[in-house]
């Protein structure tokens, strides 16, 4: 059996699911996980967050059910407005991390969203993965220079393939079957379950 994550960097409901996947993943070191980047913001969703007024609803919501923390830098750039949040750039950060590091994918799925989700970094930037590149110990200038052969493509090919319209969505690869675990917000006991009831 492997694990599906498919999430968007972009999307605060997957900001809140991290401690959770963090926590699946380390409780099955065993179980391969694959990261796959959705597409929330893309097209004619690709405008100033002030357009989406309920963001700062939804926040208070995650932070009261998952207990995720918002960074001041953060609030000031949703109370700016202008920010343009565009998953695109941000699938083709989280590929550039993913192929330096592909055994750490989880953890560097959570690592770029604190960029956003606390650190008010644009995911649009090559900067601001230089910084999580620091942060998790990998080398600024591979992943700078793996941003320029990623494309966002095969993760969206991927989620559709995959029937994936909503985020976070767990899935588990079991036999000839692929399951969802979780299609929104879930504890890691509640995921340990899920998991548990696949496995005679």
């Amino acid at each position: 059996m492997r694990l599906i994550y498919v999430f968007d960097a972009y999307c605060g409901w997957s900001y809140g699911f991290a401690r959770t996947m963090a926590d699946v993943a380390h409780r099955h070191p065993d179980l391969p996980v694959e990261v796959v980047s959705g597409g929330l913001f893309l097209g004619g969703r690709r405008v100033p967050i002030r357009q989406f007024g309920y963001v700062q609803g939804a926040n208070a919501e995650i932070t009261r059910r998952t207990g995720a923390p918002f960074g001041e830098s953060y609030e000031r750039l949703i109370a700016d407005g202008e920010f343009v949040m565009d998953s695109e750039a941000a699938a083709c950060g989280m590929a550039a991390l993913r192929e330096v590091a592909p055994d750490r994918a989880v953890r560097l799925a959570a690592l770029l969203q604190e960029a956003f989700y606390l650190d008010g970094l644009s995911l649009s930037e090559v900067s601001t993965y230089r910084v999580v590149a620091q942060r998790a110990g990998l080398d600024g200038d591979a992943v700078e220079a793996a941003l320029d052969r990623v494309s966002a493509a095969d993760d969206f090919r991927r989620a559709r393939e995959l029937g994936v319209t909503g985020y976070p969505t767990l899935l588990a690869s079991h036999g000839d079957q692929v399951v969802t675990l979780v299609a929104g917000n879930a504890s890691a006991d509640e995921v340990e379950r899920r998991i548990g009831a696949l496995v005679p």
